[in-house]
């Protein structure tokens, strides 16, 4: 009776183990895109690829916007995870045409298959007509194509993106908002992005600025501690710390400085939660 016993405890782990691989294999991989919104999706002709094109929020408004991209190749369907992506936005204001800041996806081999990439829009639609285009050169088959969609950009209620004139040098610059995209009672991250115009079609990120910042209660009449200016991380993203100590209206200005020289001293983001 023992022997028995043992024999079918033993076929019972057994049967356990050997069931709850078989649950690891079936269980589907998690899908990257299933909290996003699918903006468009089309063909990059001359790279036998199709481009699904996602965002985080259905409406795109000036200011910072990540992109997020799939390709498949469009006779296998097969993801495609080897591939060179470059983003260009274009606007066409009729009597003249210009670009905007952006950024390319840092990994040509992304493990999830997604490409993420951001642009920075410095106008709404009403001024004109925005294009994405989305280049790219599939490593696997050597080929490489273009999508080119139309984007409509609203200006929300409380901007996100900044430009002034350096008092220094007289360049223009663009200062995107980008965290904190939702933000909480307490410490929150405070990340921005620095672009300078170098000409209509060239937006580089710029790493030289040097940040202070300020966040205040306009209606209560106080600001805050423990707040960390932003420093440079890597393209142009600077990163800190803003405190906001109970909900309602913060304005958090920021000021700008090249080395010990003034760039601007009167600008700021207003957030409300």
């Amino acid at each position: 009776m023992q022997t028995i016993s043992r024999f079918s405890v033993s076929l019972f782990f057994l049967a356990a183990i050997f069931a709850a691989a078989c649950s690891k294999e079936d269980s589907p991989a998690p899908d990257p895109m299933a909290n996003m919104v699918k903006l468009t999706e089309g063909f990059a002709a001359g790279a036998a690829t199709k481009v699904q094109v996602y965002t985080e929020q259905a409406t795109i408004q000036t200011g910072y916007t990540r992109f997020y991209l799939t390709l498949t190749d469009s006779a296998t369907g097969k993801s495609i995870r080897d591939a060179h992506v470059k983003l260009m936005p274009m606007m066409d204001m009729g009597t003249m045409k210009h670009s905007a800041p952006c950024e390319d996806p840092v990994t040509e081999k992304p493990a999830d298959g997604v490409y993420q990439g951001a642009a920075v829009f410095i106008m709404p639609s009403m001024g004109g007509s925005w294009t994405m285009s989305f280049m790219i050169h599939n490593h696997l088959s050597n080929k490489e194509g273009t999508l080119t969609v139309p984007i409509t950009v609203a200006e929300p209620a409380k901007s996100t993106l900044k430009s002034f004139t350096a008092k220094h040098d007289g360049q223009k610059y663009f200062v995107a908002l980008i965290e904190p995209s939702k933000p909480k009672i307490g410490i929150n991250d405070f990340e921005i992005g620095v672009y300078k115009r170098a000409s209509m079609m060239s937006f580089p990120a710029d790493s030289t600025m040097r940040f202070s910042i300020e966040p205040e209660m306009p209606t209560m009449g106080h600001g805050s501690p423990n707040n960390v200016n932003p420093v440079h991380q890597r393209n142009g993203h600077f990163k800190g710390n803003v405190n906001f100590t109970m909900t309602g209206f913060w304005r958090v200005h920021f000021d700008a400085f090249q080395q010990s020289a003034v760039a601007d001293t009167t600008q700021y983001f207003d957030i409300e939660f």
